[in-house]
């Protein structure tokens, strides 16, 4: 007897097997106590929906803004080892006026590995896009502002480029993709797994290796990371996938030669002692965007959870600013 089709979409996570058939038990981790607290405080304005997508899979994300008239649709995407709930000040805020989308990333939160063989790193690429430009087409058909950090700063990227989704704003904050340069102590780190380090060093350590930030939400939102990173099993198929877009030695994955195509306004926000990525990168990178501008923010690699102080108002300008073109 074949396997009733599962619904379009679902509140609950998602549950596959390693065929990635819908509807097999206790494959993907639960939804831990932080996590589940931080949503309940985002309800009702934003609840998480489980989108099965006709290419096989599934992607949860986080969906809220006002009934009617919203100014616009902004998607976020977060960077490897986090999920969607990381953008929850983000979209407390923005969800009274714009239609947000936070999505998991493939292999990440509560979305299912995407069916991609990865041998290269433009399989890689594939890997993280392919769903997330299949789930928007779904969702969100019309113009969209995409919001990346790090990894999802790639996908965002990449969405740009492919123009399959029509994107009009684009915001990349300590972003993958614009240039080859990572220093080693960051691939090294990478290559012995964010995961299992979470899980064999434990939450003390982790805090100590990467702080959050000392306030009342930067400390939740610290316990948040800590809890993906620890999901018993790891996440192998979103690992892989990032180990073959940052390799140990020679060049990162990146789009620079191409940053000229993106024809639409970009707002680079970077950390100014970001020590994965430099900040270098977002310099070179405004002199090939038409469009763009840098702000610098002081410090390191998350500069939306270090100071959302700073950022969250640059962005609310950004997004709401009228559009101009060359």
């Amino acid at each position: 007897m074949s396997r009733p089709s599962p619904p379009r979409r679902s509140p609950l996570p998602p549950r596959w097997d390693a065929a990635g058939r819908p509807g097999a038990p206790g494959a993907t981790p639960p939804v831990g106590p932080v996590e589940t607290g931080l949503l309940a405080q985002l309800a009702p304005a934003v609840v998480p929906q489980v989108h099965w997508l006709p290419g096989g899979g599934a992607v949860r994300i986080l969906e809220g803004g006002p009934p009617e008239g919203a100014h616009s649709t902004v998607v976020f995407l977060h960077g490897r080892g986090n999920a969607a709930t990381h953008w929850f000040p983000y979209l407390t805020a923005l969800a009274r006026h714009h239609r947000v989308l936070a999505l998991d990333l493939p292999g990440f939160g509560q979305s299912t590995p995407a069916d991609v063989h990865v041998r290269s790193a433009e399989d890689a690429v594939r890997f993280f896009t392919a769903p997330v430009e299949e789930a928007l087409g779904l969702v969100a058909p019309g113009p969209v502002s995409v919001v990346g950090h790090s990894l999802g700063g790639l996908v965002a990227l990449e969405l740009a480029l492919r123009g399959a989704v029509p994107v009009e704003r684009l915001v990349l904050v300590d972003a993958m993709g614009l240039g080859p340069e990572m220093p080693r102590a960051s691939r090294l780190f990478f290559r012995a797994g964010p995961e299992r380090l979470a899980r064999n060093l434990g939450p003390w350590a982790m805090a100590r290796m990467l702080p959050p930030p000392p306030t009342p939400l930067g400390e939740k939102l610290g316990q948040l990371g800590y809890e993906l990173l620890s999901v018993p099993g790891g996440r192998p198929e979103a690992a892989q996938a990032f180990n073959a877009l940052v390799p140990l030695t020679g060049p990162l994955l990146h789009r620079r030669e191409r940053l000229g195509e993106v024809k639409v306004p970009v707002l680079l926000i970077w950390g100014e002692r970001d020590e994965t990525l430099p900040v270098s990168l977002a310099d070179e990178a405004a002199r090939h965007l038409p469009l763009a501008r840098v702000l610098r923010v002081a410090c390191g690699h998350s500069p939306q959870l270090e100071h959302p102080e700073r950022v969250l108002p640059e962005l609310k300008a950004f997004l709401d600013a009228e559009p101009s073109r060359p």
